[in-house]
């Protein structure tokens, strides 16, 4: 069974609270986190995004980088822009997009759930981010930014959360400059904080990282490597756990994650449509924008036109955790037989688009010469994800895009 731990959160005052919070670290390039926090000296960018307080042409896994990230934590703290609860808490933390809200509990998960399977996970990391999140890890003794995790929704758990979220007042409450709205409770109440935990421990088998896996590795095994390297470990020690953020299964919805190609491997326009007639039932829908409305149906953008592609019966294995999805579709018969694009980690030819930007953003990158042909998937479900963790597969690269993105520095956990 999964645990919560309630924790001592480090939280910015109600004041600054909007100022701080920032993004996630990988969700823009150095670039754009500099103009993101230009004249906000409060933005949770100086310590996760630190080269952006250093010479632009610094390498943002400079050893002086991740002192840089240290140094502004220290800052923080001291100016008191970050200030540590008096007792150990959980939180509610929730998210408006498009008028639908999801609540979230704010507690540490364990390292050694992470470590035995009890936090399953659905993506492969990299070696080389899950080292630059574990120096930051390390050099600041924190896990600045929370992990994004799912758990099967538990009845008992959402009448606690609705009632607190109905009765009392959210600690803050702001618009983020996206139009997003972030809504935080903090839960003060012992006998609340020991009943959810409770709840967890006796009702929640395992929990599942949603988004954030390299960050969810680096903590993991920073709290691992800290457990060998203390003779008197005992268990109770705060780098035992980490920072996550528990959303029930029922209250997420994943968004499309879409796929655009620089040529098409020396084919001409027709002759793609016709190799891809193997496969897919293709009709031609116009110049106006179409979004597949199925499971198995795609759009590609081509030449100024938009054509739906619904796969035939046979190309795929709905039996199959893998083989049902439609990125394993698309990526086995179009990108990899027809336009031989063979990994999609690797393959310059190909670039991703969260379903966040739009189609439009496909028939931008089309229109100016950037990309030949763009393809729009339908997005996979949250039973998919959790099948496919549960069988212990692995989903392809670029699968699945949750939004609203978590908020980093509503509150912070120390490992000390």
């Amino acid at each position: 069974m999964a645990i919560l731990k309630a924790f001592k959160g480090l939280r910015p005052p109600t004041t600054i609270a909007k100022d701080l919070a920032s993004r996630p670290y990988d969700v823009l390039n150095s670039a754009e986190a500099r103009e993101e926090a230009k004249g906000n000296d409060y933005s949770l960018l100086h310590i996760i995004k630190p080269e952006i307080d250093l010479p632009v042409e610094m390498d943002e896994h400079d050893e002086a980088v991740y002192q840089k990230a240290k140094e502004n934590f220290d800052k923080f703290k001291s100016k008191n822009w970050l200030v540590q609860d008096e007792k150990e808490k959980l939180y509610i933390y929730a998210q408006t997009m498009d008028g639908r809200t999801q609540y979230g509990i704010v507690g540490c998960a364990g390292v050694e759930d992470y470590l035995n399977g009890i936090i399953k996970k659905h993506e492969l990391t990299r070696k080389d981010k899950e080292e630059d999140r574990m120096k930051h890890v390390r050099i600041t003794n924190a896990n600045m930014e929370p992990v994004f995790f799912t758990y099967p929704a538990v009845k008992e758990i959402d009448e606690i959360v609705e009632n607190i979220v109905k009765n009392q007042k959210a600690e803050y409450d702001f618009t983020a400059d996206d139009g997003f709205g972030h809504h935080f409770w903090v839960i003060n109440d012992d006998a609340i904080i020991k009943k959810i935990s409770e709840l967890f421990a006796s009702k929640v088998p395992f929990t599942y990282v949603a988004d954030g896996h390299h960050r969810t590795a680096a903590a993991a095994l920073v709290g691992n490597e800290k457990k060998k390297n203390n003779p008197d470990h005992n268990g109770t020690e705060e780098y035992n756990f980490f920072l996550a953020v528990h959303f029930p299964d029922n209250q997420l919805k994943i968004i499309d994650y879409n796929r655009v190609v620089k040529d098409l491997n020396g084919l001409t326009s027709s002759e793609l449509i016709e190799k891809l007639k193997e496969d897919f039932i293709i009709k031609e829908e116009g110049t106006e924008i179409y979004k597949p409305g199925k499971l198995h149906e795609f759009s590609m953008y081509l030449d100024g036109k938009w054509f739906s592609m619904i796969a035939k019966d046979g190309t795929y294995n709905d039996n199959d955790p893998i083989g049902v999805l439609d990125v394993t579709i698309l990526s086995n018969l179009v990108l990899d037989k027809v336009l031989g694009i063979k990994d999609l980690r690797t393959d310059k030819r190909i670039d991703f688009v969260g379903g966040i930007r739009g189609l439009g953003e496909l028939k931008r990158r089309v229109d100016n010469g950037e990309m030949k042909v763009a393809f729009a998937l339908y997005a996979v479900s949250m039973k998919q994800l959790i099948d496919i963790a549960d069988t212990g597969n692995i989903m392809p690269p670029k699968t699945t895009w949750f939004e609203p993105k978590l908020r980093s520095g509503i509150v912070v956990h120390e490992l000390k």
